[in-house]
């Protein structure tokens, strides 16, 4: 099965090696037909400390870092 890749904003960095990501999808509503914005966060692994807050990154699935952590930065 192939992993999911998700991009986001960076909201925090405050966590040694580990960013929170906001993941913010869109789709139609079925009944009302309107466009709706749903947000989700995400902890991501960061093994260099190089993302801070306010940036753009890509996160794919991995296997379990730690007990929040199940994706990885694979890029920005």
């Amino acid at each position: 099965m192939p992993k999911r890749i998700l991009q986001g904003v960076v909201t925090s960095d405050q966590n040694a090696q580990t960013v929170t990501v906001s993941v913010e999808r869109r789709f139609k509503h079925p009944l009302l037909q309107k466009t709706v914005r749903k947000s989700k966060k995400y902890r991501a692994h960061d093994e260099k400390n190089q993302f801070k807050v306010g940036d753009t990154v890509r996160i794919q699935e991995c296997p379990p870092k730690s007990k929040t952590k199940r994706w990885e930065v694979i890029a920005s």
